[in-house]
């Protein structure tokens, strides 16, 4: 069985499908005592008295009930009393007018209901809202400390960059010019945390930008740093490089 409830506008009395002229079934009329009932305790005239009207009640007529309904007045008199006598509503009717109280309006109509799904909404709003600006905000602390890192780069990790491009540079004059600040950071790393010495790091550039193979393969300095250990064996087997060091630059 379904369960939960939807919102069904009393606008929808206006709505042409609705006041198509037919005979109502028991369910359109018991719809259509809903959405007349009173959401809120209001007052009407009603000729020259003044009326309370409660919360879950609506003053109507038999003669009103049986032009909307197409029904006899012998049938929404009997409909009445069947809804009466299952406890759905009291009705009480005079001369004048006839009082329908339906019971437990709230099971179809509750304030407090509304107000909580609408604090559920808004909470859950809220809560969306915070994370989504919680990420936004760690988005950019990451940023800033990407840009703390490449700013940590000092002129000899720099050089080793400008070294490994010119160098695929000369083997590819169409290569495009990297992130030098992404590179230069990487070298540092190199340096730092892998305990390369800056010599080191150099004779490594130039052996895999001259050797058949590897110039082809390392095009970035991150690709140069996870294959190090085997490049470096390499040179192992090759003469030894000179000792060249970039011009200027203590290691």
């Amino acid at each position: 069985m379904h369960q939960g409830w939807i919102k069904l506008h009393r606008k929808v009395r206006d709505n042409w499908l609705y006041q198509e002229k037919r005979v109502f079934s028991k369910f359109e009329a018991w719809m259509d005592i809903l959405m007349r009932a009173n959401h809120k305790s209001n007052k009407i005239l009603l000729g020259n008295e003044l009326v309370d009207v409660e919360k879950g009640q609506f003053i109507t007529s038999i003669r009103k009930l049986c032009d909307t309904w197409s029904w006899s007045n012998t049938k929404v008199n009997n409909f009445l009393k069947l809804l009466e006598k299952d406890g759905m509503i009291v009705y009480k009717s005079d001369t004048k007018k006839t009082v329908i109280n339906v019971v437990n309006y709230r099971v179809y109509h509750d304030d407090e209901t509304e107000k909580t799904s609408r604090k559920h909404h808004d909470n859950d709003t809220g809560a969306s809202r915070e994370h989504t600006e919680k990420n936004v905000k760690n988005v950019k602390n990451d940023k800033k400390d990407t840009s703390r890192s490449k700013l940590t780069f000092e002129t000899h990790h720099l050089q080793l960059a400008e070294l490994l491009f010119k160098k695929i540079k000369e083997n590819n004059p169409n290569a495009r010019e990297p992130n030098l600040d992404s590179w230069a950071n990487t070298f540092r790393l190199m340096m730092e945390r892998d305990n390369r010495a800056g010599k080191e790091i150099q004779d490594i550039i130039l052996f895999s930008q001259s050797h058949e193979f590897w110039h082809k393969n390392i095009l970035s300095a991150d690709k140069l740093r996870k294959q190090f250990d085997r490049l470096q064996l390499e040179t192992n087997n090759k003469p030894k490089q000179d000792d060249r060091l970039i011009k200027g630059v203590n290691f």
